[in-house]
């Protein structure tokens, strides 16, 4: 018995293999490739086979050309004599790359130079930045002027995020017919024609009902913040001219701008601290703690204690100026260095000056006895009313940079 096999199935190769097989041949083996010269590589190129598409020399063709499958070289060029249906590319431009020099850069700057560089940048800009401060006396670096945009946004971008945080935390600023909001305005239109700024700010007043809190502040622009709690030590207009002429007196002395501009010398000294700590492998983080400690310690706090004592100064003469009694001062603070020892009795931590942005209630008593002689000849030499202050001499110094000593 004879068993009948079905014959293979034949397959058709459709029309688009045709295409792709007629359109990409095979390459030919390198084996039966006809030889190449030694000198193909190494042998200059004439101008005119780059820029033209006809057929070299025969004497130059095997020696300019290099036969590749034309189906994987774009650039290739028809050879109507080659028999392997190959054509010719022209690599001269590769000849051209490989004899050109290295361009010569950025790479020759050193490290060193860098460094050098940007050090002498970086005291430059700060030298260009100092100036005096009048009163004290003080050399500082404050890179905003008291009419600095950049300054004037900082300060509303602040007034704004302070809103929304005393809405969030469900604080109740008191109405204008408050008698503790009355009371405010009324001492500061007393203070406002002696504070050198009156006509250049608006001057908002903003009473917060926090009896827990003695705290106040006058933000660059006019804005006053004063936390209910303060009054309970302030009990008469004067003691709270004290308060609310000593935190004028810190925009009248620009001491918001050097802050902003100390934070900008800080951030670059601790971002070098960190660096050096990865380089000698203590530690970027910890590096930055410790930098960011010794910093306060030995420039941040002593310079805030410098600014309190030039604000304590201008806001004595201010009150003073304004008919204020200057005594009431020494009272004030007297109330609050009570109050910081019962804070301390009930446990709190009793911070040395040295660590503290603030001096000491007994420092500034005492300094404010020394201002007193003169604090009441202003008081008697006023009429109450004059414009010309202690804070126009002061702003009109600093303007012109000037020195001016005032009995400090």
């Amino acid at each position: 018995m004879f068993l009948l096999r079905r014959p293979p199935r034949l397959r058709t190769p459709s029309a688009s293999r045709i295409l792709a097989h007629l359109s990409h041949p095979k390459p030919t083996p390198r084996s039966l490739l006809p030889p190449l010269s030694q000198n193909s590589v190494s042998t200059p190129r004439p101008r005119w086979y780059s820029t033209t598409n006809k057929r070299p020399p025969p004497e130059e063709e095997e020696i300019h050309q290099r036969i590749i499958p034309h189906n994987r070289n774009p650039y290739a060029q028809h050879t109507s004599g080659n028999p392997y249906s190959y054509r010719t590319y022209n690599n001269e431009h590769y000849i051209r790359l490989q004899a050109a020099e290295p361009l010569r850069g950025p790479s020759k700057i050193t490290t060193s130079a860098v460094i050098a560089i940007a050090t002498t940048a970086g005291l430059l800009f700060y030298f260009a930045n100092l100036e005096t401060v009048p009163v004290s006396n003080r050399t500082r670096f404050n890179v905003y002027g008291p009419n600095s945009s950049t300054l004037q946004s900082v300060a509303e971008m602040s007034y704004k995020r302070l809103l929304i945080e005393l809405e969030d935390q469900g604080a109740r600023i008191l109405p204008e017919w408050d008698p503790r909001t009355v009371r405010v305005r009324r001492v500061m239109e007393r203070l406002i024609p002696f504070s050198g700024m009156g006509a250049d700010q608006d001057w908002e007043i903003f009473v917060i009902d926090a009896p827990n809190q003695a705290n106040a502040f006058v933000l660059p622009g006019g804005k006053v913040f004063v936390f209910s709690g303060i009054m309970n030590l302030a009990r008469s207009d004067s003691a709270l001219a004290t308060v609310l002429g000593h935190e004028i007196a810190h925009n009248v002395a620009g001491h918001f701008g050097e802050r902003l501009s100390q934070d900008i010398g800080k951030n670059i000294l601790l971002f070098s601290l960190m660096l050096l700590g990865g380089v000698i492998g203590i530690g970027p983080l910890i590096a930055g703690w410790f930098g960011t400690s010794v910093i306060d310690i030995t420039f941040g706090n002593p310079m805030s204690r410098l600014q309190e004592t030039e604000a304590d100064y201008i806001g004595l003469m201010m009150m003073s100026e304004a008919c204020f009694d200057p005594r009431d001062a020494i009272g004030f603070w007297g109330a609050m260095d009570v109050v910081g020892r019962r804070e301390v009795a009930r446990g709190g931590v009793d911070v040395p000056e040295w660590a503290s942005t603030h001096p000491s209630n007994a420092n500034r008593i005492k300094k404010i006895q020394e201002w007193l002689p003169e604090a009441m000849r202003k008081r008697a030499d006023s009429d109450c009313s004059t414009t010309g202050s202690t804070a126009d001499a002061f702003r009109r110094a600093l303007e012109r940079g000037g020195v001016i000593i005032m009995g400090w």
